[in-house]
């Protein structure tokens, strides 16, 4: 359909240049975009892509919004607290421009729909922040032969590449094996700069709007690495591996699989939980023992910066890395609770403790931020 009076009047500034045109904004307006998470990536990359003008965006996010989003997830707001991620993006995209068709899917995507969710989109942009998932995109879109708009964040660092595997590398020539289980720390567990997935994000906006103009070079067989803290972007260049599983010339992966037993989640989850049920303690159960005047020392294993934010008044404040230098602050007949934010890094230290002898040592099932939610409901929480 040619460009109707309103919509010149929009893209005017998009028309007036010479590499994108009248041609060009009616192939952003034809272009069929699924942004896969409507997070801290999903939320500057789509509102982008909505006022470019991208004709039909698809949205998909199970999750709903909370408050601790606010801080990076500009698509939402506070009035939409605990509602659906992708409704709240749907609405807010529409607001912005009310031309545009958005496409909604509120179910986790998996093995089983990928296909079939990603099969009618020319481009995939993947705003995901778990291994597991990137993996299935990336599958997906070389099993599809789409492009493949990759992104991530962590604290102050960010990537970017477009793995178009018919033009380059795929995400798995880049990464090969997904780390171990609990190796890479969550945003949730370590943090990330506000404004970072804003810098991600737009480069990933940038990427897809260049690949429906065909104009530009794009980001294939190029990893770009931001370094917002010394404002520096550094370029890696990859290559195709010959042997990739799915995207070489013999590929051994020809259909999708489970890609959380891939990447190990759940791998011993038996014996994992029930190490870990012997190990744990409730934070009814400590404030019980607390009360009951009952001499235990409490070790706060997470760092400075999160301490001052909030912490028990009766815990001494040791973090996970220095503990094996400062174990010998500890002693071994002394009964020892060991929390951190939310009980990973606890656990971590509780077994430690075990394998240096220490007998009587639990952890904090659920860290502080239990204890603020089921004893001290005054208590800050991150």
């Amino acid at each position: 359909m040619p460009l109707s009076k309103d919509q010149i009047a929009r893209y005017s500034r998009h028309l007036i240049m010479p590499e994108v045109g009248i041609e060009g904004q009616e192939k952003l307006c034809n272009a069929r975009v699924l942004c896969i998470g409507a997070g801290g990536l999903g939320s500057p990359l789509a509102l982008y892509l909505a006022a470019a003008g991208v004709g039909h965006l698809g949205i998909v996010d199970f999750d709903v919004v909370d408050f601790s989003n606010l801080q990076r997830q500009i698509i939402h707001s506070e009035a939409k607290i605990g509602e659906s991620k992708a409704e709240s993006a749907k609405e807010r995209l529409l607001s912005l421009n009310s031309s545009i068709d958005v496409e909604i899917y509120k179910e986790r995507l998996s093995s089983d729909n990928a296909i079939q969710w990603i099969e009618p989109y020319d481009i995939v942009v993947d705003g995901t922040d778990n291994f597991a998932t990137r993996y299935l995109v990336n599958d997906a879109c070389v099993l599809l032969k789409k492009p493949n708009v990759y992104g991530s964040i962590f604290r102050f660092e960010g990537q970017s590449s477009v793995f178009a595997a018919e033009r380059g590398p795929c995400y798995r020539c880049l990464y090969p094996e997904p780390p171990p289980p609990g190796m890479v720390p969550s945003c949730a567990e370590g943090g990330v700069l506000g404004i970072l997935p804003g810098l991600v994000g737009c480069i990933q906006a940038t990427e897809t709007i260049k690949l429906i103009l065909g104009q530009g070079e794009p980001l294939i067989g190029r990893l770009l690495i931001i370094s917002a803290l010394e404002m520096k972007i550094r370029e890696l260049k990859l290559r195709k591996d010959p042997n990739c599983p799915i995207c070489s010339d013999h590929p051994t992966l020809t259909s999708l699989i489970d890609y959380e037993e891939f990447c190990g989640i759940g791998r011993g989850q038996e014996e994992t939980q029930k190490e870990a049920s012997d190990l744990e303690i409730t934070a009814r159960e400590l404030k019980k023992t607390l009360d009951s005047k009952k001499k235990v020392v409490v070790v706060d294993v997470r760092e400075p910066h999160e301490y001052d934010i909030c912490h028990l008044e009766e815990s001494v404040l040791i973090p996970l890395a220095d503990l094996p230098q400062r174990v010998n602050e500890l002693d071994t007949a002394d009964e020892i609770v060991t929390h951190c934010h939310h009980g990973v890094r606890s656990l971590n230290a509780a077994k430690f403790l075990k394998e240096m002898g220490f007998k009587k040592v639990k952890s904090l099932k659920g860290g502080i931020h239990a204890w603020a939610t089921d004893i001290d409901p005054n208590m800050a929480t991150y």
